[in-house]
């Protein structure tokens, strides 16, 4: 079983920060009201366990109740709020985002290779 990690702090997040300078960390911004954004649940749990055997960690925060850590990540990454949204952060900074309907299982491994 993957290891997921739900963020809902500052300080949560500032540690997954921290972990991007170890290994890759992909982080899905994720809204529980959203049936787009379920659809990105599932493909983003789809791939778990692979992310994990390809040595990236895996978080999500929710864009709703964890609404001022979410915008901090969007600001601090200098990545558009959107959601849902999937970002891949390596060395502290975001080197791949995407959105929507683009959250795919083969999407996300491609980015990790």
């Amino acid at each position: 079983m993957a290891n997921l990690r739900e963020i809902t702090s500052e300080d949560d997040w500032k540690a997954l920060l921290d972990d991007s300078s170890e290994k890759p960390v992909v982080l899905l911004k994720h809204s529980t009201t959203c049936p787009i954004s379920a659809n990105a649940w599932n493909e983003f749990n789809h791939t778990l366990e692979e992310l994990e055997a390809k040595g990236v960690e895996t978080a999500y925060v929710k864009v709703i109740e964890s609404r001022p850590v979410s915008l901090k990540i969007a600001d601090e990454l200098g990545v558009t709020h959107q959601s849902p949204q999937a970002i891949l952060i390596k060395n502290k900074q975001a080197t791949w985002n995407t959105s929507h309907w683009d959250i795919t299982h083969d999407a996300l491994l491609k980015e990790v290779q």
